[in-house]
């Protein structure tokens, strides 16, 4: 029997067409545009038979009568294990107040409405500290894209001229983009491409700026200027929809190609070349990535390579970047019920916490923050829904120091992981085949897909809106959560489009809420305080951030620990992300694991000559937060100078963990974001 659904065993959510045999899930088949033989192949849906029927899966609630990695887990009902929680969460509300509750989420399989009803939950309760991954991965883009001209666009590469692909792989990450890509480029668009390693796109690329870690900010103002001062912008769409261009120009001049491009590792002509075919063909998109998150700089380097767009003219234009135009929900969070007295623990970065009435509160650090330096207050119980900090976050011992000294700790997984070893309560979750929901991959722009359920919950295991459906009441918010069913809550916030889950059951490809419109600027303006795109921001002169990206001209180092290592230090940055795995999630997956059964550190044939490396040494990795152990490969891939340390493996061994390398000290002072992305480090043979 052939069943539609959304995958959700990555961030692409892609939809599938499932083939299901006596309630089992036997195949799934990604939809495309492309006809069969042209499509992409992604090896976790293949593998997805594997994944949902795996022996390691959790498939009955966890608890641990004594505290810490000595401590034994045993089987529990549902009833005790759900009793427990609940029991703890009015223990510290009464003992210490709501607010040292705190509920963390990832972004593993799932993420969509539950991020709204364990908000709703939390609101609920009375604490303000539901906190999401958003600082490290899109939501700090999101706040530069919003900053500027109100809404984060969507490339529209699949009609376009020319693309620009900036930071981002989506040959490994998003199969449907990159057949766009693919598409675009067999029709004559050109293509180019920022980024450090030689990926995939880079070698297909007409122009590949293989910049320095870190310098995309600089190289986005370098790009605006030989823009301007060739006068390569449109110049009646800066006169009328754009505010604070000459201060724009002012500081692009700081940004000269011929002085600045030898400190990105590029050369003045790559730069001219790259803004000078992307300015002038039409349309054109730019696909900004991951690659931009994790750094220290990235609100800043974001904001200019969105104002980028704007001095071209390429937005809200087909082919260009659609400004999205969401689908009419209810905001169901109850955000209202909180008490006004109580700062979330992100209280720092009051902008972020507020730029965007859906995303809350995502500058993960705090967390950390709070439980150790107890600011501005402390956390004592934490709940992770589908996430891994122990592994994923910045300073891992730092991380992991924290999660053993709270004092009770709930996970909610498909799997045993370093952080759920950690825990007092383990929650069993079904995948994404087992559980309706929606998905805001689609909902942020018009059209809606429904995650329908097409197998049988796994064991014991329950979806996530039943487990926090069960839990709110028990926690005597019954009133808050009537809902018995995920389609009564998903009808029940899709009320004001009109549509129905019935309604997207016979409808399989989906429904758009509104046509989509381009160029809605001209009637309506620019979801800003002016109206405008705003090269200059007011609000954030006043709050006291640089109004103009980069306008004090100064080579801030983005790099962590520069200066705090030998002379003979070396750029690491993080790997990419293998279309095998979604960050720490299945490797332990046999035949996934067997297509990339080890982690490498890619260092360059001159890095390797110098230092006496050759393929196959293992290589101690070193900065000033900690080490790991991990086998070199030698490959022209990454620039001399620099490293490229596979990421995702601390789950398979701690010794492997990028993140025990990474520092969480440094961070932008706009979205509270780390570096994972790039460090200064010091490399040895073992």
């Amino acid at each position: 029997m052939k069943r539609d659904t959304v995958c959700r065993l990555c961030s692409a959510c892609c939809p599938v067409e499932v083939d299901i045999e006596e309630g089992r899930l036997v195949s799934a088949e990604r939809k495309s545009f492309l006809p069969p033989g042209k499509r992409l192949n992604c090896p976790k849906l293949k593998a997805a038979p594997d994944i949902v029927y795996s022996p390691v899966r959790l498939t009955r609630p966890l608890v641990k009568d004594k505290k810490g990695l000595g401590g034994a887990f045993r089987e529990a009902k549902w009833d005790e294990a759900l009793d427990l929680v609940a029991g703890r969460f009015k223990y510290f509300k009464d003992r210490h107040g709501p607010e040292t509750v705190c509920w963390f989420r990832g972004m593993a399989a799932d993420w969509g409405a539950p991020w709204d009803y364990s908000n709703r939950l939390m609101n609920a309760f009375g604490s303000p500290n539901t906190i999401g991954n958003g600082s490290v991965c899109h939501v700090a883009r999101d706040m530069a894209h919003n900053y500027t001209y109100g809404n984060m666009t969507l490339a529209q590469p699949r009609d376009s001229g020319c693309i620009i692909i900036w930071g981002k792989n989506d040959q490994n990450t998003a199969p449907s983009a990159c057949e766009a890509i693919l598409y675009a480029r067999d029709h004559g668009a050109k293509l180019i491409v920022i980024d450090p390693v030689r990926t995939g796109f880079a070698k297909m690329a007409d122009l590949w700026l293989q910049i320095k870690p870190g310098y995309d900010g600089q190289l986005a103002m370098s790009m605006i200027n030989e823009i301007i001062i060739n006068g390569l912008y449109e110049r009646e769409f800066v006169k009328r929809f754009t505010l604070g261009f000459e201060e724009l120009k002012r500081a692009s001049s700081l940004y000269p190609a011929e002085e600045v491009a030898e400190r990105m590792w590029l050369t003045p002509d790559m730069i001219r070349e790259a803004a000078r075919v992307y300015a002038t063909t039409k349309p054109a998109c730019i696909i900004d990535g991951n690659g931009l998150d994790m750094q220290i700089q990235v609100f800043q380097s974001t904001r200019a390579v969105c104002m980028l767009r704007a001095l071209t003219g390429n937005l809200d234009k087909n082919g260009g970047d659609l400004i999205p135009q969401p689908v009419p929900m209810r905001d169901i969070k109850l955000k209202e019920m909180l008490p006004k007295d109580i700062p979330p623990i992100t209280v720092d970065y009051r902008l972020f916490n507020e730029f965007h009435k859906h995303w809350g509160l995502q500058v993960q650090s705090c967390l950390i923050d709070s439980i150790l330096d107890r600011r501005p207050y402390p956390i004592r119980m934490l709940i992770v829904q589908s996430g891994n900090p122990a592994v994923t976050m910045t300073d891992s011992n730092r991380v992991k120091k924290a999660l053993e000294s709270l004092e009770f700790l709930v996970v909610i997984d498909l799997f045993m992981t370093r952080t759920a070893e950690l825990a007092d309560v383990i929650l069993p979750a079904a995948g994404c085949f087992e559980e309706t929901q929606l998905n805001r991959a689609y909902t942020r722009n018009n059209l809606v897909v429904l995650q329908n359920q097409v197998i049988d919950w796994q064991g014991e295991s329950r979806p996530n809106w039943k487990i926090i459906f069960e839990l709110a009441k028990r926690l005597g918010m019954e009133k808050e959560f009537p809902w018995r069913t995920a389609e009564e809550a998903i009808n029940y916030q899709l009320a004001p489009s009109g549509i129905t889950t019935e309604m997207l059951r016979k409808n399989p490809e989906g429904l758009c809420a509104v046509e989509t419109e381009y160029e809605k600027f001209q009637k309506k303006g620019f979801d800003t305080p002016s109206g405008k795109v705003e090269f200059f921001s007011e609000r954030l002169r006043t709050a006291g951030h640089m109004p103009v990206p980069f306008m004090d001209g100064r080579n801030t180092d983005p790099i962590s620990f520069s200066g705090q290592v030998k002379e003979d230090n070396i750029i690491g940055i993080s790997g990419e992300k293998t279309n095998l795995f979604t960050h720490t999630q299945f490797h332990n997956i046999p035949v996934l694991l067997k297509a990339e059964p080890e982690a490498y550190v890619d260092i360059h044939p001159e890095d390797g000559q110098q230092r006496g490396i050759i393929s196959g040494d293992m290589l101690r990795i070193k900065t000033p937060r900690g080490c790991i152990r991990m086998q070199a490969r030698l490959s022209d891939v990454v620039h001399p100078g620099s490293i490229q340390i596979a990421w995702g493996w601390g789950e398979v061994d701690p010794e492997l963990s990028i993140n025990n390398l990474t520092d969480d000290y440094r961070r932008d002072p706009v979205t509270g974001t780390p570096s994972n992305r790039v460090f200064m480090c010091e490399i040895e043979k073992v």
